[in-house]
């Protein structure tokens, strides 16, 4: 998931899956003035989940645990898609279950990719099944593939773990998400073109990215996989981005809606609603942001966490090509947050990525739902 793009027309229901509010509200609504991560405690035989097991990723920029950090952390003090340093939701729920989260591979901003021994697979900018990714460097150069972000689809990410490993086993929990960047993508190229013809195109490939994930968890459970979770896709028009866009993220909802509504359908068609805990983060976003002084913000959707131009402004300085694409959430750190408290009173980190606050928040919320799922004995 990156933050770039937005726009045309698409209709459908989506019915939330679960009641996240009431998950939320029955863990306590209240504001700290920070957020403890999770500890791995090596004396402690049973972590906080009541069993132990090794997580995998595979994904976009919401599961990156690092594949770009070499290159953010020595030129901006960044590394992860949020309000840096701070942990991702999905290393403080590896850690509920006593593993610590890192980048399969690192690479990237012209340095090829090179494994570092971890299982977080998942890379941000990347699509479903197709590239180029977002942020991927589209100039034909040779040495393309790592000249920006490497975003390496979510099919091949499980491919190469395949290769190596050819199956999943019982201890694992295979975390999985994709499609933001595909419509992000495929609305900027409509947007382009700007026809009818170009928007319906848009539409009927961001419906074969929601196919493909599907097919993305079924490979995974016909692999041997036995604790698998997937993340539908939150509600992209109810993030700054949406805010800012002409239509206020109508448009961005309804395609947000229409991805999820094919995603489950699918999901039911191939038997493994059952067999995949489905995380309803368009719910749990859109609960944030409709209550966002309950849950401790003071900033809703209309903000940032990390002032975008001070990110420019930095990579001005530092005198790197194209200066205004370092504009994210990869490259924030303390010294470009938009105020001192910023990633505790803005629910987004940028456009679309998630605050130290929200990420704490999506945490709690989804080792409750993993833990009531059946699915972890």
């Amino acid at each position: 998931m990156k933050n770039e793009y937005m726009t045309p027309k698409s209709t459908a229901h989506y019915r939330a899956m679960l009641s996240a509010l009431t998950i939320l509200i029955a863990l306590g609504i209240r504001s700290p003035p920070l957020h403890a991560a999770c500890t791995l405690d090596p004396l402690n035989g049973t972590p906080p989940g009541g069993v132990k097991l090794q997580f995998i990723t595979f994904g976009d920029s919401l599961l990156d645990t690092g594949t770009y950090q070499q290159f953010a952390k020595a030129k901006f003090g960044g590394g992860e898609f949020t309000t840096n340093p701070s942990k991702l939701f999905i290393q403080d729920l590896a850690c509920t279950y006593g593993d610590l989260l890192i980048p399969a591979f690192q690479g990237g901003f012209g340095t090829p990719l090179v494994p570092s021994g971890g299982f977080s697979y998942a890379q941000g900018g990347s699509r479903v099944s197709m590239q180029p990714g977002i942020g991927h460097d589209t100039s034909g150069d040779p040495n393309s593939d790592f000249q920006r972000e490497t975003t390496v689809p979510v099919t091949q990410q499980i491919n190469t773990y395949l290769f190596i490993y050819r199956r999943f086993r019982p201890n694992q929990f295979v975390m999985i998400n994709g499609g933001a960047n595909d419509i992000f993508f495929n609305l900027a190229a409509a947007q382009q073109i700007g026809t009818p013809a170009a928007a319906q195109a848009a539409q009927q490939a961001i419906v074969q990215s929601a196919i493909d994930l599907a097919g993305v968890a079924d490979t995974v459970i016909a692999k041997g996989a036995t604790h698998v979770g997937l993340l539908n896709m939150p509600d992209l028009g109810n993030a700054p981005q949406g805010f800012s866009s002409a239509d206020h993220g109508q448009s961005l909802t309804q395609i947000s809606q229409l991805f999820n509504a094919t995603l489950n359908s699918q999901l039911q068609s191939k038997n493994l609603l059952h067999k995949v805990i489905v995380i309803d983060l368009f719910t749990i976003f859109d609960n944030v942001v409709a209550n966002f002084q309950d849950f401790g913000f003071k900033v809703s959707d209309n903000g940032m966490a990390c002032n975008a131009q001070a990110e420019i402004d930095k990579a001005t300085a530092l005198k790197l090509e194209n200066p205004a694409s370092f504009n994210d959430s990869l490259f924030c750190s303390p010294g470009t947050y938009t105020t001192p408290t910023a990633p505790e009173d803005f629910i987004f980190a940028d456009t679309v990525h998630p605050s130290t606050h929200l990420s704490a928040i999506v945490a709690k919320a989804v080792e409750e739902q993993v833990a009531s799922s059946g699915l972890m004995n």
